[in-house]
């Protein structure tokens, strides 16, 4: 009793002194009243958020934990607000110009001004819209999935742009990436190695960085307008109510509609054009297994140019502008004029006319093509089908009727061209055949008239029990044009090392191919050079059965034609014989190498029928057809696919 009575005591003395002891500063009258400051952490930060979506700055005071830890340290943010929000602001403002810009990104780089960006893009609309119905993981998927698809977008834009300014059509997603690799080539022998891997690296980083980068601000924006989705619906509404109201009135800012649609536009216009590619392979599988000269026996062709040795020659980027454009057109004018009179001279007469080729500022094998076997081959897969077939060709004409020996002058193609059996050449001299030690010219492994030289030293210039029948392609045109070669006495051309100090002494690529005034007088100094070597050729060492065919196969690119040039390219026969020039006197050509603006304009792709016709054993009386695809007689389908191209 005793014992529990003082242990009692004891209790509710501790009990009081517990309740009695002293306090700093006021007491709060209720429980209820006492606010304790919460801990500084992760989930409190991610709370405090601004309109930038970025954290606001707690007080500048260290937390600890209960247990008397470390401080945790304090970031940047929280030291530097203000900067904190500036960063912010400024990450939010790029993201959303960043996706505005590829929303309305032009095609063309000559649309690529501030007016084509003065619209709302509908695609930003209907992305906000759905990003704010969607709950919180759904939208970052969302966001971040469209952003790698909007870059994606817009990578093929900036292709569409390359492809505009050198070849004059858009990028071809299902046939144009094989071209990439030649783009590469072209970079490393126009700017050596180490500039053309540079340039190849900086693709590969800007293609990942558009892709990233445009996910990362798809996501951003997405986050800020979650944060603020009241402003966001509000501001959402009112874009989407304008966008109407402009789509329906048609509204126009500069002649541009202000309600754009313009990357749906694309979108649809990408799988229109890939539907189209699948379908024209195959149809024109079937339209090149039809030739109208396909089973004509080898002693019914060419019966009018037996006994000539014939030289079908096609000169690079050799186009109308170089006749017609102010800037370019004296001094080429002024050759040509100098060269028919030269020719007539020493005998030989010439007529000219226009052919619009099959492509534009490269590509040039498909011109090659399209001229000598009659079918519009303006892609990649027509010509791998064609090459891949037997569809007679003109050069192969010559080969069927076993009158000619016929070869091919290729200074272009470095590696294997199996193509040259499909063209009936008995032999191909590339440009490891031709026995040049000489520098290279930016892209041409060698000048033409070294080329022409080597032909006559390896061909021409030989005796033989045959006339020769020759494609020569000449490269000295080839862009960046510089440096360009000179010409030089053809007794001094020996292996070509003469042009090393020629080389050397020529302008940089990089000067002339960047400045739109240098680059179009050296075009014009180029093509000068081209014609004045083939036609010094045939004055020394041509003879009364020589016969020229001789053309360009495109026209140079828009930075040297312009924007709105024609695809057409001069064509010039050139003879001794009258009677070789007489057979084409229906065609309506003009005299000598220079074509009016009125001479006639024919497709690229009809040379072929009408030559055959005017040269056979019934000239003017065949029955070529007006379009390639028609014929009374089919050839075997082709069917086999050629690896290798020039």
């Amino acid at each position: 009793m005793s014992r529990q009575s003082s242990s009692h005591q004891r209790s509710e003395t501790d009990k009081g002194t517990t309740e009695q002891a002293p306090t700093e500063g006021p007491t709060p009258e209720s429980p209820s009243e006492v606010q304790a400051e919460p801990e500084a952490t992760p989930d409190l930060l991610a709370r405090r958020q601004d309109d930038t979506g970025e954290p606001d700055a707690v007080p500048d005071q260290e937390v600890s934990s209960d247990h008397g830890t470390a401080a945790a340290p304090k970031g940047w943010r929280v030291t530097y607000p203000a900067v904190a929000r500036a960063v912010a602001w400024t990450a939010t403002g790029l993201s959303l110009a960043l996706v505005f810009v590829a929303l309305l990104l032009p095609t063309q780089l000559s649309l690529v001004e501030p007016r084509a960006f003065m619209r709302i893009p509908v695609e930003g609309v209907f992305g906000a819209t759905l990003l704010l119905m969607l709950p919180s993981m759904a939208r970052r998927v969302v966001a971040v999935l469209a952003g790698v698809i909007l870059g994606a977008l817009t990578i093929l834009n900036l292709l569409d742009i390359g492809f505009n300014e050198f070849l004059g059509r858009g990028f071809n997603v299902v046939l144009d990436w094989i071209l990439l690799d030649d783009a590469q080539s072209y970079l490393k022998d126009a700017l050596g190695g180490t500039a053309a891997t540079a340039a190849v690296i900086g693709v590969v980083v800007l293609a990942v960085a558009v892709l990233v980068l445009m996910g990362l601000a798809v996501l951003r924006i997405s986050n800020v307008m979650a944060r603020n989705s009241a402003v966001a619906t509000r501001t959402t509404l009112v874009l989407g109510t304008v966008w109407v109201m402009c789509a329906a009135l048609g509204v126009q800012v500069a002649g541009a509609p202000f309600a754009s649609r313009s990357t749906t536009a694309l979108v649809q216009d990408r799988a229109e054009r890939v539907r189209k590619t699948l379908k024209d392979e195959r149809e024109f599988a079937k339209v090149a297994a039809v030739d109208t000269y396909g089973d004509t026996p080898g002693d019914q062709l060419l019966t009018g140019l037996r006994g000539k040795d014939m030289m079908f020659t096609f000169i690079e980027s050799y186009g109308r502008s170089a006749i017609e454009d102010p800037a370019i057109a004296p001094g080429v004018d002024k050759t040509l004029k100098n060269a028919t009179k030269r020719l007539n001279k020493a005998g030989f007469a010439s007529k000219s006319g226009w052919l619009t080729s099959a492509t534009y500022g490269g590509s040039s094998w498909l011109g090659h093509s399209t001229f000598l076997t009659g079918l519009w081959i303006d892609n990649q897969n027509r010509y791998r089908t064609v090459t891949a077939g037997d569809h007679m060709s003109i050069t192969r004409a010559f080969q069927r009727t076993g009158a000619w020996r016929t070869v091919g002058i290729m200074p272009g193609v470095q590696k294997a061209w199996p193509e040259g059996k499909f063209y009936g050449l008995d032999h191909v001299y590339d440009s490891r055949d031709l026995g040049y030690k000489g520098p290279k010219f930016s892209w041409s492994t060698m000048p033409d008239q070294y080329a022409l030289k080597a032909f006559e030293r390896l061909e021409h210039g030989k005796k033989r029990d045959k006339p020769l029948m020759s494609e020569i392609i000449l490269t000295s045109s080839h862009q960046p044009w510089a440096p360009i070669p000179k010409t030089i006495p053809w007794s001094q051309v020996g292996d070509g090392s003469v042009y090393k100090a020629i080389q050397k002494a020529g302008k940089n690529p990089a000067d002339v191919f960047t400045d739109s005034d240098k680059v179009k007088a050296e075009y014009g100094k180029s093509i000068q050079y081209s014609v004045n070597s083939l036609i010094d050729y045939v004055l020394k060492y041509g003879n009364k059965n020589t016969v020229l065919v001789f053309l360009g196969d495109h026209q140079p690119l828009s930075r040297v034609s312009g924007n709105n040039a024609s695809r057409d390219v001069p064509v010039a026969i050139v003879a001794h014989d009258k009677a070789v020039l007489d057979r084409i006197s229906h065609w309506g050509w003009e005299d000598g190498l220079m074509p009016g603006a009125k001479a006639p304009v024919w497709k690229m792709s009809s040379f072929r029928d009408r030559f055959l016709d005017a040269y056979g054993p019934n000239p003017g009386g065949g029955t070529a057809p007006s379009s390639p695809s028609a014929s009374p007689k089919a050839s075997p389908k082709a069917s086999a696919k050629s690896s290798a191209k020039r």
